[in-house]
């Protein structure tokens, strides 16, 4: 069953943006916004899906230790198998390979404690250190589960200089998603001043209890001052690790030497012939267009929004 459209509704007055639901953006694309403007026409937003390595970064992992992920780490049954340890052990690695500074990766578990505000630190790994690490749950399961502690200890223990990029993992509700969203736009504030570099936080939720409309709250968080932090995925749509990197590009990154924007009826939108084609495009699509053609040298790709 195809998925609706994710809605903003951060800007009063006019329509909502929307995402369009990844299994039907084409490649090379990782995400595209959209908005349909009161004169019909059609403003586009596309990110070009691609790592992007960021000297000096500093990443970390926070995996959900509350207590619904008994059986996701393979402790309720005897012979129930873990289904968390492969997906953080290629993530964890992914991170300390392609993106940390440091080659490593800070790893946690979140959520634990009686109270679920308790973090357990499981260390910082190397990629092979991570591709071999056995990730079988905290010690002790949380109560509740509270997302700040995990989003501060990343904060508190991170150096203010250099990149943040923090991956965390649940597998439910978020008992604390008003407090996450207050914190979050102090930090907006802060990047937006030169008070700290800037921060990117994946939140990826894994099986069928998640709150999607919670992990979507966050990922279209107005923080007021043009910063977007938050990016949101679902484990199980996941085609690429790759696309953890969907919100980390921006117009200064030029793909291609030449290209243009055209609509379905080759009609040029937007020419970058020379400029570069970027890997974070915005365009406006002329009212009754459905979608557009991105040309590139000799290839073209036609992403459809509307049906």
């Amino acid at each position: 069953m195809d998925r609706a459209p994710i809605r903003s509704y951060c800007c009063l007055g006019r329509n909502p943006m929307l995402t369009l639901p990844f299994e039907k953006t084409v490649e090379p694309f990782g995400k595209i916004n959209y908005r349909q403007e009161p004169d019909g026409s059609l403003w586009v937003r596309a990110y070009i899906l691609m790592e992007r390595a960021i000297e000096g970064a500093q990443t970390g992992i926070a995996l959900d230790g509350s207590g619904t992920m008994i059986s996701w780490f393979g402790g309720r049954r005897k012979g129930e198998p873990n289904r968390v340890s492969p997906f953080a052990q290629k993530m964890c690695a992914y991170l300390a390979q392609k993106l940390d500074g440091r080659g490593s990766t800070t790893a946690i578990y979140w959520a634990t404690g009686e109270d679920g505000k308790t973090i357990e630190e499981i260390g910082t790994l190397s990629a092979d250190e991570a591709e071999n690490y056995l990730f079988k749950g905290p010690q002790v399961y949380g109560g509740y589960t509270h997302l700040l502690p995990a989003l501060r200890y990343f904060i508190d223990h991170a150096d203010k200089k250099k990149w943040g990029f923090y991956v965390l993992i649940t597998d439910g509700r978020l008992d604390d998603l008003e407090a996450v969203k207050a914190y979050s736009i102090l930090l907006a504030k802060s990047i937006a001043v030169g008070d700290r570099a800037p921060l990117k936080l994946i939140i990826i939720g894994m099986g069928g209890d998640i709150d999607q409309k919670q992990l979507e709250e966050l990922d279209n968080l107005d923080t007021g001052v043009g910063i977007d932090l938050w990016d949101h995925k679902i484990a199980e749509n996941m085609h690429q690790l790759a696309e953890i990197f969907t919100e980390m590009v921006d117009g200064s990154v030029i793909i291609a030497a030449q290209g243009r924007i055209l609509d379905p009826s080759g009609n040029v939108v937007k020419d970058y012939r020379d400029t570069g084609v970027p890997a974070l495009m915005e365009f406006t699509l002329p009212a009754g267009q459905t979608g557009f053609v991105l040309e590139i040298e000799k290839n073209q790709v036609t992403q459809r929004i509307l049906s």
